[in-house]
């Protein structure tokens, strides 16, 4: 059976985290994705971290984590045959969507703007990516996306100095979001005909993130700030000791707090001023010694065995290794092997497995190297000369 995305080209101009994370999302459904980058000025993650084998200096493990399943090639834009190259690969290829992750000025000067590739192939969906949208030539990275959007002053001890989250939110939010937009312009297009433009910024993914806290903020005059491990409001809501970890305990509401109380060695709980989260709130500190007094008299597995029994919502404490071998996330995990070594890359899961990935047996090819399908794409694809494709690799085109 094919997918009914397994015809669609994606050609990325692509480098830290935000685009590969979106391309891998498409390749993981079927889409042939092609990935551009500068012959000698290439992604600069592909040197961060360790290389995954002697001699591979441009294939280190943080590249790795999301950039199986595509093909790549090299172009420097700044020549214009590398852009009539762009051109003609639009067309031959019938390229659904073009993206890129580099400021607006950028984008014009290496002519990748919507302007000068929709005239190439008027149904092209181009999406671009940047920190604070198409009229802004401010450069971003996550961190400052996390610092500027409120991320950070949401984040750690109340009276501690803001934190960063401990994952890349603006980076993969924001590349969710851009998903999200393109299948809806795939979908225009296969009504009206038409492509689009979707210009995504960070700031803005970013900021959408703040849902209550902008509506109190705006409509009732309450700022809200960092809290630590507690929730606003519900309490008991936070990390609490056992004899052996750390497990997290959200009381939702007082029918919980009820259950909760019949587990053994939590009935010095029931105390008349805390049978409403009212109350609990109000005493909240006293609350939170209290239950984590009765925590700590278990183990780990043992409480959150309990506490599942009466159903009390709670979960361990887990680093990544105990994610991996979590039975919901372990069958999940995305898989590339690279036939000449053996040796296989394991990935994050996707949000949703995709109906390509579960008929791959969650596999994926491995991923490229610098440059790795320039002569397949560019002689097989284009049909360019091998003599043509010499002097343009001599020249520094590609």
């Amino acid at each position: 059976m094919s997918d009914p995305f397994e015809h669609l080209t994606f050609l990325s101009l692509e480098q830290a985290t935000i685009l590969p994370y979106l391309s891998w999302r498409f390749a993981q459904e079927g889409v042939r994705v092609i990935r551009i980058e500068h012959p000698t000025q290439c992604d600069p993650n592909r040197r961060i971290g360790s290389p995954y084998r002697e001699g591979e200096d441009l294939m280190c493990d943080y590249f790795l984590a999301g950039n199986a399943g595509k093909e790549a090639i090299t172009l420097n834009l700044k020549d214009p045959r590398a852009r009539r190259l762009l051109g003609e690969l639009l067309v031959r290829l019938d390229v659904d969507i073009f993206a890129a992750n580099t400021l607006p000025k950028h984008m014009k000067a290496l002519g990748v703007g919507y302007e000068e590739l929709s005239a190439v192939k008027k149904d092209l969906i181009w999406v671009g990516l940047t920190g604070f949208g198409p009229d802004s030539d401010e450069p971003a990275y996550d961190p400052i996306l996390q610092a500027r959007g409120g991320i950070m002053d949401m984040t750690g001890e109340a009276e501690g100095e803001p934190q960063l989250a401990g994952v890349y939110l603006p980076d993969i939010g924001t590349a969710k979001d851009a998903y999200g937009e393109i299948m809806k312009a795939l979908y225009r297009r296969a009504v009206t005909g038409r492509g689009s433009r979707i210009d995504v910024s960070m700031l803005q993914a970013t900021a959408s993130w703040l849902l209550q806290p902008i509506t109190m903020c705006k409509s009732f005059g309450r700022v809200m700030h960092r809290r630590g491990n507690n929730h606003p409001f519900f309490v008991p809501s936070g990390v609490f000791p056992t004899s052996d970890g750390w497990l997290y305990i959200a009381i939702g509401n007082d029918l919980q707090w009820g259950r909760l109380l019949e587990i053994a060695g939590f009935e010095e709980l029931d105390r008349a001023g805390w049978a409403a989260n009212r109350g609990r709130a109000q005493d909240r500190d006293h609350v939170l010694q209290a239950v984590a007094a009765c925590t700590g008299r278990y183990a780990t597995d043992a409480l959150l065995g309990r506490l599942h029994a009466h159903s009390v919502p709670a979960g361990k404490c887990n680093d990544v290794t105990g994610v991996c071998e979590d039975p919901f996330v372990a069958p999940h995990l995305v898989r590339s092997c690279e036939e000449a070594t053996g040796f296989e890359v394991i990935m994050s899961p996707p949000p949703v497995t995709s109906e390509w990935l579960r008929r791959h047996d969650m596999t994926m090819s491995f991923p490229p190297r610098l440059g790795e399908h320039n002569e397949r794409i560019f002689m097989g694809d284009l049909g360019i000369s091998e003599a043509e494709y010499l002097t343009l690799r001599a020249d520094g085109v590609i």
